[in-house]
């Protein structure tokens, strides 16, 4: 990931040193690349923190707390992190549609799914469903933490997420919901981690290893989220 990212600055460095070429669809898909990394930075931590609930109560409330109340992570990384997201769903929906609207009309005819698989055509409609859900988790969680500490003016209390998560997925209905958008979202980043890699020509002997991590973390970080909505759900039966 670290090859990646600096070969990933040094494309950003030449396209800055060519204004002509900021414009082309090119850099725009080296920008929502490396955008992408963001969405994999916000999935990994918050991933890693809420995996904790399954095994430690104590250790997934002291983990939520010190990045509730670390204001380099609220002020700073938070922000940051948000913006990266957003950036990368609006450049992927912008490129789709100038991709969709630069096609010949000779396209009508073209059988996309003979060649191509469902994701990689939908991708504006499994991003949607993604950033949608994202709105829903930042409703959820950041606005009540924001009405918890600054609007309310509660106590502090260490010990009160686990009960905040589990009670989460006490609905069937959003469980199920919950765990149908994680779906999409893995096969969001089973074709986003392949396409990013053939829009930067990334193409060296660390490319096979990266690929293969790239399609693991699509598995593996959805499904983990999966887990922990349903161990939780299950908790309440």
């Amino acid at each position: 990931m670290i090859i990646f990212v600096h070969y990933l600055k040094i494309k950003i460095d030449f396209i800055m040193a060519n204004s002509s070429f900021l414009k082309s669809s090119i850099a725009k898909k080296v920008a929502m690349a490396l955008s992408g990394l963001f969405l994999i930075s916000f999935l990994s931590l918050h991933f890693f923190i809420n995996f904790t609930s399954i095994f430690s109560e104590e250790l997934f409330n002291m983990m939520s707390h010190f990045m509730g109340y670390n204001p380099i992570i609220q002020f700073v990384m938070q922000p940051i992190l948000v913006a990266g997201v957003i950036f990368h769903f609006v450049m992927g929906m912008v490129l789709e549609l100038k991709n969709r609207s630069s096609r010949p009309v000779s396209y009508a005819n073209y059988n996309g799914a003979a060649n191509s698989s469902w994701v990689s055509r939908n991708m504006i409609v499994s991003g949607l469903v993604v950033l949608a859900f994202l709105g829903l988790h930042f409703y959820d969680f950041w606005v009540h933490e924001i009405t918890y500490k600054y609007v309310n003016v509660n106590e502090i209390n260490p010990t009160r997420y686990y009960e905040e998560l589990n009670h989460k997925f006490e609905s069937p209905i959003r469980t199920g919901l919950y765990s149908l958008a994680f779906v999409l979202l893995s096969m969001h980043l089973w074709h986003g981690f392949n396409s990013s890699f053939q829009s930067v020509g990334f193409n060296n002997k660390y490319s096979k290893a990266l690929h293969k991590f790239g399609y693991a973390f699509a598995i593996i970080v959805p499904f983990g989220f999966i887990v922990i909505a349903l161990f939780h759900h299950f908790n309440h039966i």
